[in-house]
């Protein structure tokens, strides 16, 4: 089977981490790291594994004629110039900044239905972790109201997850209820100071109508669970779902591969792994067009 090729775009610490993903996938072939700072770390780290790399951003990438896809790990005011360059030169735009240029994506629960789209959104660490708990929980009864908290480590939150706390809120919430089926819902994320630093931790509450199969409802959270281990082997369920009066209580927890990150930082693994799932897809679904 031939390989997608793809490029990083954004040198930081999501696109090093998306490296150390990409050079272990069968399915993806790293063409070029592309970044601003001809100084950063990731550049640096890229060219000693032999990869190109450039220091004028996207203007690299387009120059490069093979790049099917892109994984856009800069920042959603650099995304929405960046995304319709990217959809003019027919490359595939996997976005992981909350400019939500396309449709949000959890993979588990609406990837197939998003595969022909030119450019997708990976939402946020938290919707990542909680709305395929939602989804599960819906498919067997509907959530009239669902709560989602998610605490990570101060140490695993850059300044863009400081200073956009409110949009990230309103993005997760907003997944809740569009992709995981809650008819009303609420979001909240808390940085947690602990030395050392704790892993992500969610909880998800979930107001649903009677009557309820309580045990259905568990086994279809942990066999979305299992799903979501295929790509993040950190996630786990912590408190399996149990009914409460008319609400459905569970907890996670997710712990990072280390591939750059520190394993504190579930809530940013988490991300670029849904993006490598993404993007393998993506390689199954044109190698099957292609006949291959």
């Amino acid at each position: 089977m031939a390989k997608l090729s793809v490029a990083i775009l954004g040198s930081g610490n999501i696109g090093s981490d998306l490296m150390y993903k990409v050079r272990r996938s069968d399915k993806l072939q790293l063409e070029m790291v592309a970044g601003i700072d001809p100084s950063s770390d990731g550049l640096a780290r890229a060219r000693k594994l032999g990869y190109e790399t450039c220091t004028d951003g996207i203007e690299g990438i387009l120059r490069n004629k093979k790049v099917q896809l892109v994984f856009d790990a800069t920042s959603a005011k650099s995304h929405l110039a960046h995304a319709p360059r990217l959809k003019e030169a027919g490359i595939i735009a996997v976005d992981l900044t909350p400019a939500a240029v396309g449709p949000g994506v959890i993979p588990v629960v609406n990837l197939k239905e998003r595969m022909n789209e030119p450019n997708v959104n990976l939402v946020s660490c938290g919707a990542q972790a909680t709305v395929p708990v939602v989804a599960a929980i819906n498919k067997v009864t509907p959530v009239k109201y669902a709560e989602t908290v998610s605490t990570i480590a101060s140490l695993s939150a850059g300044p863009g997850t400081r200073h956009n706390i409110d949009e990230f809120t309103r993005t997760t919430a907003r997944a809740v209820h569009n992709i995981g089926g809650a008819q009303t819902s609420k979001s909240i994320i808390v940085l947690n100071p602990a030395d050392p630093p704790i892993i992500m931790r969610n909880t998800v509450y979930a107001v649903v109508e009677p009557p309820v199969d309580e045990k259905a409802i568990r086994e279809s959270v942990l066999a979305t669970a299992e799903k979501i281990k295929s790509y993040v082997p950190g996630y786990t369920i912590t408190v399996e779902p149990f009914l409460d009066g008319d609400h459905i209580t569970t907890c996670l927890e997710v712990t990072g591969a280390g591939d750059y990150l520190a394993t504190y930082a579930g809530n940013l693994d988490i991300i670029t792994a849904a993006a490598i799932n993404v993007a393998e897809c993506y390689a199954d679904n044109l190698d099957g067009k292609d006949g291959k």
